[in-house]
């Protein structure tokens, strides 16, 4: 099992290219398989879950060909199979995704609970339930969710989501699509990776109104075209970068971004203390060797402040000037990092769904064991800014979402490099 080696202390400069969103491009690559042609789709990051959502078109009969700027082009004509099997989809939540495509398309699905998950637990029964008030009949049989439409085609409806739900509004948006009528999604997600996939939806020849509102109305059409389309640039890993630079005092240009994507974070990096300039697809961010100030955020659904920024904010107020509380309303027990970051030094107090975090000037390097994907890179920085060596392990999920992190960062300065077990 690979682990990451890195030396702290270097003040990061440079410039990075920003990759294409891991959670834009899952769900455009499942909206290929409403397609009636070839789909061309471009900017996607060079991660693992990219490959296993490549992996699970293909075991279905989708013929895909990668080509060298790892844009896409898959043709959904000869498939084969409407079975999502356990295999793929428990290492990979968004797997789901390809539920609602496949009833709108094809009139039936047989989709794997995703590992771990019982029902209620995490939002899949929002998914189910949308799938039902469009007409589909869903039972869930030896952990396999098999669904089919009564007639062969959704019908459109009205649907209220309880709790905001991501992958819940994308896949009732995918399957509205080529619904029979019109569907209503009231409290749906705004955040920019629905947008993306609702303009991909309309460059196919789909009819939505109001993505990025909590209201959406799609009515459905008889077919859906191929395109070419490119995924948006990654929101997280920009802001990911742009905290690293803060933390270690430097400066930092994220190229190939945007950063209407990120306003909530860029608003609260100027709070800390950061010097934030941008252009229409590029954000530099300065510190100009100063320490950061503690800042106080609270997640929420977008457009408020995001909680995959969560983990690193934490390790920005580890080292700020200050005291800081952050409070996580997203999701329950997202503080695993805060005991690996004790561990290097932070001082920090978890109490429910909030952590008071206390700066320090300084961590110091140890071992610590990444939990998610996030908190993993959020042990990455605190590692970029300790004193003395500090080992990442089980960095896999690392790599599930972030593209050539160690080389990015190599090419910012850092002290980092992957040893392989």
């Amino acid at each position: 099992m690979d682990k990451l080696s890195i030396r702290g202390g270097r003040r990061l400069d440079g410039d990075i290219r920003i990759s294409g969103a891991k959670n834009s491009a899952l769900p455009i690559l499942a909206s290929t398989l409403l397609a009636d042609g070839v789909m061309h789709v471009g900017n996607l990051p060079h991660l693992h879950d990219i490959t296993t959502m490549l992996e699970l078109l293909g075991c279905m009969g989708v013929q895909v060909a990668v080509n060298e700027d790892m844009s896409v082009e898959t043709d959904c004509g000869q498939m084969t199979s409407y079975v999502a099997p356990y295999d793929l989809v428990r290492t990979m939540r968004a797997s789901i995704l390809v539920l609602g495509p496949l009833l709108a398309r094809h009139g039936k699905a047989e989709v794997s609970l995703p590992g771990g998950c019982a029902i209620g637990s995490r939002p899949v029964d929002l998914h189910i339930r949308g799938m039902e008030a469009m007409g589909a009949e869903v039972d869930v049989v030896d952990g396999y969710i098999q669904a089919h439409v009564p007639g062969g085609r959704l019908k459109g409806a009205n649907i209220f989501f309880d709790t905001v739900t991501v992958t819940g509004t994308e896949n009732v948006m995918m399957a509205a699509a080529l619904a029979d009528g019109k569907t209503v999604i009231e409290n749906a997600a705004r955040e920019p990776e629905v947008v993306d996939l609702a303009n991909c939806l309309i460059a196919m020849g789909a009819r939505i109104e109001g993505a990025g509102t909590d209201t959406m109305i799609i009515h459905g059409v008889e077919t859906l075209h191929g395109c070419h389309f490119d995924v948006l640039p990654d929101r997280i890993e920009t802001g990911t970068y742009l905290v690293a630079a803060a933390v270690t005092g430097g400066r930092v240009k994220c190229k190939d971004t945007d950063p209407l994507l990120l306003e909530a974070v860029l608003h609260k990096l100027e709070e800390a203390g950061a010097k934030v300039t941008t252009g229409s697809d590029w954000i530099e961010l300065d510190m100009e060797g100063r320490r950061p100030q503690a800042v106080s955020v609270r997640t929420a659904p977008h457009p408020a402040f995001p909680t995959d920024m969560q983990a690193q904010f934490v390790v920005l107020n580890a080292v700020a000037e200050g005291t800081a509380t952050v409070i996580e309303t997203v999701f329950e027990n997202r503080f695993m990092h805060a005991q690996e970051l004790v561990r290097m030094g932070a001082d920090i107090h978890v109490e429910g769904n909030t952590a008071i975090v206390t700066g320090k000037p300084g961590l110091k390097g140890a071992p610590v064991m990444a939990t998610d994907l996030r908190a993993s890179a959020s042990l990455v920085l605190a590692a970029l800014v300790a004193e003395g060596e500090t080992d990442v392990n089980r960095i896999y999920h690392i790599d599930r979402g972030y593209e050539c992190i160690e080389e990015k960062f190599q090419q910012l300065g850092a002290d980092i490099r992957r040893v392989s077990s």
